[in-house]
């Protein structure tokens, strides 16, 4: 996937405020409220720019209304999310702090499968192209299949309605990651009904598959760079049945190494090619 110098810049200015918070030593509402207010901020900012400059062709267009603004916008609903379930949650742990999540998880299950017939969301979950033009270009949108009357409170210069739609599935994915870590703070989770052999295991360091979680997530090859880092590492410590911990303040102190910082795929590109040399 081929991102543009303004998504890259403001996917950088997210994780790297994203990083070091969870680096520090502030509560995870506190953690919200900051970046709640750095969204919304960046919204402005980026409003602005598509108002002065425009788009400079409909593929601009395409991506900035199916990617940028809805990853934005999706983290702020998800940010706002995790503020209001902490604020009114009980005290932590208990049975009254697990089911107050339970039944939020819930809730987000009963919204979700409520989408479930939506054509376009089975589109968007496909990872569909063939259709982005009559779903993300600004004077294609069909008022016939609009659902939610809220479009029409929009500003139709900056809004697809679509738009609208992808930041609320991205949203939902990263706030099902946190209610379940909420409910199973020690416990890697289960991703669906994948017969995994019971002898499967990791073999090779901690730090070397945070290196290729990275790897993975940065480069943008899972799920079209639409999942967050976070439930990309959940998935491979339920797949390894292997704790990570902290994977961020992992990652940069391999930020920090001397010499080589790549090791583990500096390692399977060694390994590959050797496999190659010796079966031409």
């Amino acid at each position: 996937m081929v991102r543009s110098a303004m998504f890259k810049k403001i996917l950088s200015e997210i994780d790297t405020k994203e990083q070091d918070l969870s680096l520090g030593d502030t509560s995870l509402i506190e953690q919200s409220r900051i970046m709640i207010a750095l969204l919304q901020e960046i919204l402005v900012r980026v409003k602005e720019q598509v108002g002065i400059s425009g788009f400079t062709d409909v593929i601009a267009e395409i991506e900035f209304f199916k990617e940028v603004k809805p990853m934005v916008l999706g983290k702020l609903i998800y940010y706002n999310n995790v503020y209001r379930i902490e604020t009114t949650c009980p005290v932590r742990g208990g049975k009254l702090y697990r089911k107050y999540f339970e039944g939020q998880l819930k809730l987000l299950k009963q919204h979700n499968a409520s989408q479930l017939d939506m054509d376009f969301y089975r589109y968007y979950r496909s990872g569909r192209t063939d259709k982005d033009a009559d779903y993300f270009l600004r004077e294609q949108v069909h008022y016939a299949t609009v659902l939610d009357s809220f479009y029409f409170e929009m500003d139709s210069q900056y809004s697809t309605y679509y738009d609208h739609l992808v930041a609320r599935f991205i949203a939902q994915d990263l706030t099902y990651v946190y209610i379940l870590s909420r409910i199973y703070p020690e416990t890697p989770l289960n991703f669906g009904s994948l017969d995994i052999p019971d002898d499967l295991q990791w073999t090779g360091t901690k730090n070397a598959l945070i290196e290729l979680i990275y790897a993975l997530y940065i480069s943008g090859v899972l799920s079209h760079g639409k999942i967050g880092i976070r439930k990309v590492s959940l998935i491979f410590q339920s797949l390894f049945k292997i704790p990570l911990g902290d994977i961020h303040h992992a990652f940069h102190r391999m930020k920090d190494r001397a010499g080589k910082r790549t090791l583990f795929i500096d390692h399977l590109r060694d390994s590959l090619e050797e496999y190659m040399d010796k079966h031409l």
